[in-house]
């Protein structure tokens, strides 16, 4: 025969349930404190191998950098309806406007860099930047990797890159 011991065992069974209830509690309040958002100073919108060409971007470029976010779209959109040019450099037909010597009207490349704009719109919202107070700081377009084309011709393909910054009503007026 076995023996069986006689000795009861302490109930610990209450107080071990109410330390695993102590255990979790504690560990559902660091899931409910949420990540202090940490205020960033630039955002960046990046548009790689674009099918659009290098010279219209970079005239592009220079016609919104230092503009709103959202001025510079309603812009480009006037481009599309071809109320508003472009202001482009070289041999190319006089337009109308005040300060136009020539340009024309990159349709194509507006509405790529429209959907860039709208890019850069929401990284300045989620790295807590003010939207009024947000102005396009650098607009840069490089070529991108060109794929070849039958006879060693090559494909167009252009590297856009964005960034905004705050500018203080100081930043301004200097």
């Amino acid at each position: 025969m076995v023996e069986q011991n006689s000795q009861k065992m302490p109930d610990n069974s209450t107080s071990s349930i109410e330390e695993k209830k102590e255990v979790l509690e504690k560990k559902d309040d660091k899931k409910k404190e949420l990540p202090k958002k940490v205020k960033k100073e630039e955002a960046f919108a990046i548009g790689k191998n674009m099918h659009v060409s290098k010279k219209q971007c970079m005239y592009i470029c220079d016609f919104i950098r230092y503009k709103k976010i959202d001025e510079a779209i309603t812009e480009l959109k006037e481009v599309i309806l071809m109320k508003r040019t472009i202001p482009f450099r070289g041999e190319i037909p006089h337009r109308r406007g005040r300060g136009m010597m020539s340009g024309r009207y990159p349709i194509k490349s507006s509405k790529l860099f429209i959907n860039i704009l709208k890019g850069l719109r929401g990284n300045v919202l989620m790295n807590g930047l003010d939207l009024d107070k947000t102005h396009i700081s650098w607009a840069s377009a490089s070529w991108a990797s060109r794929p070849q084309k039958r006879g060693g011709a090559r494909f167009k393909r252009t590297y856009v890159v964005l960034k905004a910054r705050e500018f203080s009503e100081m930043e301004k007026k200097q």
